[in-house]
């Protein structure tokens, strides 16, 4: 039985998630009668201040933060671009450092800051080769490595990043978009200077999103006018949206610390269990251990992703073959090729990605049309035949 409203098995949340119902509870009187400015002075603009309040408290709750170190932005993007703008006109000389595999709101920015770059590489299972990693940080201005990788899940080595920026007075940021509300975060731990995050990604709002600025931290905003956010993000703050964000965040926190990830991470394994077993010529991709409990990415031979795409969607399953930014794009993945993955099994990658909306029924029902779908392009992929051609505008 698929639960979704439109009647699809949708398996695309790392792209966005659905809100939770108590989420848009919350923000609904703040988009009726709670239209008040934030920083109004009558009691209209008090009530949207101490909504906006409860809503740093429960992100800083995700994260082990302090509610004022949390910074609301418009989202991720934002957020990332922030940060890094931030260590860039703060730093001195030397490169920007970032991993290979980060996603393109990272490595655009580092792109246009006149500074030289270094992509440090990651090993064929995805995961940061920390010791290039460190030699790489001789000359380095500032550091940015993602908590977990967007395509395939993959988690990397923060806290010793972190360790290992600390020790030469590196400023280090991590993009934790899109792990935030499926593995627990404790900036504590991992001991990061800044981690950027996004509403939509745990079932919040699109949007919104947040910055974690370490207390102490020399630090220059983005966007200056108002003096909103402690002068650290001008704009009048979007309250309904801010809500959403913390209500999403107290049930991600809740839902952790009750064992959800486990939960999700057996729908994903039993998906995967079927999928092998049905089908020859699959390969995982992505340290099956250090990776998103939600987070399955798949290579199938003798398959074009962009063909299986369609044969899926025509079946009721949502998926992607890769990040949502790549979506419409032909060539492999700049994820997967600083994986060393061959470029024929990167363009026959699915990624898969659960949320706790997901049942196992749904993950067993998704296998099989998967299985379906792999053996109905394999039999006019084969051998002598060309690929099916899949034209996007």
């Amino acid at each position: 039985m698929r639960a979704d409203a439109w009647g699809v098995i949708y398996l695309d949340c790392n792209a966005t998630t659905p809100i939770l119902p108590e989420v848009l509870e919350a923000m609904l009187p703040w988009l009726k009668d709670g239209y008040g400015n934030p920083s109004g002075s009558h009691a209209l603009g008090r009530r949207a201040r101490g909504a906006i309040d409860v809503a740093r408290e429960q992100v800083a709750g995700l994260i082990g933060a302090k509610p004022d170190e949390v910074v609301f932005t418009s989202g991720g993007t934002e957020s990332v671009n922030t940060a890094l703008h931030c260590f860039d006109r703060l730093a001195g000389s030397g490169r920007a450092v970032v991993s290979a595999i980060e996603h393109s709101a990272v490595l655009r920015t580092v792109e246009s800051l006149e500074r030289e770059v270094w992509l440090a590489p990651v090993g064929a299972d995805g995961v940061l080769d920390l010791e290039r990693f460190e030699a790489g940080l001789a000359g380095a201005a500032f550091v940015s490595v993602m908590t977990a990788n967007n395509e395939t899940g993959v988690l990397q080595p923060v806290a010793e990043v972190a360790r290992l920026g600390r020790e030469r007075g590196l400023a280090v940021h991590t993009d934790a978009v899109q792990a935030a509300g499926k593995v627990a975060i404790d900036v504590r731990e991992t001991g990061v200077d800044t981690l950027s995050l996004s509403a939509h990604k745990f079932h919040g709002p699109k949007g919104v999103g947040a910055l974690f600025v370490r207390k102490g931290l020399r630090f220059e905003p983005l966007l200056r006018g108002g003096g909103q956010e402690r002068g650290l993000r001008s704009g009048t703050e979007n309250t309904a949206g801010i809500v959403g964000m913390g209500a999403a965040a107290e049930a991600a926190r809740k839902f952790l610390a009750d064992g959800g990830g486990g939960r999700i991470a057996e729908m994903r394994d039993a998906f995967e269990k079927r999928v092998m077993a049905s089908l020859s010529g699959v390969v995982a991709n992505g340290d099956p251990a250090k990776r998103l409990p939600n987070t399955s990415h798949l290579s199938f031979d003798g398959c074009d992703s962009a063909g299986l795409l369609v044969l899926l969607d025509d079946a009721g399953v949502a998926c992607s073959a890769g990040s949502a930014c790549m979506a419409g794009k032909s060539k492999p993945s700049h994820v997967q090729l600083a994986m060393g993955i061959p470029g024929k099994r990167a363009r026959s990658s699915l990624r898969v990605s659960f949320s706790r909306l997901n049942t196992l029924a749904e993950a067993e029902e998704a296998a099989g049309l998967v299985v379906r779908a792999v053996e109905k392009l394999r039999s006019v992929q084969g051998p002598g035949v060309g690929p099916v051609v899949v034209y996007t505008s």
